[in-house]
């Protein structure tokens, strides 16, 4: 099983690896757009005033600026550490040991708009750029992205059971055939219920966790549900790749 992570605005600053070199990523049939990306960024990051405007910044941001610089010389951390924010406190990695932090480290593969998929011990240097930035006369990340990456997600999808726990706008770069997709619902008293969505991260973190460390090997969304029961989320299934996570309005 892969539990596809989305990515996070926030990252942890600075490193302890060396700087970014693309032969160190996964997913290497990705390489060509990521450095076209890279370069794109670290040569807007020369007109302060078009980055900011491109990536939605303020002036107060200016160091965000500064790390596009540097993107090919800033030093890496592994994606797991790298990633900070609701979700990935919900996860909390950081916590695992032994043999559930080695299935994690296995299990876990993260979306990106800067470099499409990112496998948990991948280094990464800090950078900011989201699936809806618009990059200055160059057409939207989701047609650059989806060509390269639909075959990616596709070549996974047919050797793993893929949970994509990805939001729209990530999920759109490129799309995963069969994978359990995940709405987090929030049940009334009166037994309605409404979808959840500003605050679904920490559930799906509290999900990703359950499923990346567990040592059964689910195969379809039955096990998947099985697994978060049992780690105590109250889960439905909604079809044969889908599972609600129901929580309390």
């Amino acid at each position: 099983m892969l539990v596809l992570l989305p990515p996070s605005e926030t990252k942890h600053p600075g490193g302890d690896g060396p700087p970014l070199a693309l032969g160190t990523l996964s997913f290497p049939a990705l390489d060509p757009l990521r450095k076209e990306l890279l370069d794109e960024l670290v040569e807007l990051a020369a007109d302060v005033a078009a980055c900011r405007a491109a990536l939605g910044l303020s002036p107060r941001q200016d160091e965000e600026v500064a790390r596009k610089a540097a993107l090919w010389t800033s030093p890496t951390l592994p994606a797991l550490r790298r990633y900070t924010g609701v979700l990935y406190d919900a996860l909390d990695a950081g916590s695992l040991r032994g043999a559930a932090a080695a299935r994690a480290r296995s299990r876990l593969v993260i979306g990106s708009a800067l470099f499409g998929l990112v496998r948990a011990t991948d280094p990464v240097p800090a950078y900011r750029l989201s699936a809806g930035s618009a990059l200055p006369g160059r057409p939207t990340l989701t047609s650059r992205w989806r060509p390269l990456l639909g075959p990616v997600l596709a070549t996974l999808a047919a050797d793993e059971t893929v949970v994509d726990l990805r939001s729209g706008s990530y999920a759109a770069l490129g799309r995963v055939p069969g994978a359990i997709t995940v709405d987090v619902l929030s049940e009334r008293p009166d037994g309605s219920r409404a979808v959840v969505s500003h605050f679904n991260k920490a559930h799906k973190g509290r999900l990703a966790r359950a499923l990346s460390v567990t040592r059964a090997e689910p195969t379809e969304a039955t096990g998947g549900a099985a697994v978060a029961r049992r780690a105590g989320l109250r889960i439905d299934r909604g079809g044969a790749t889908h599972l609600d996570v129901v929580v309390p309005a």
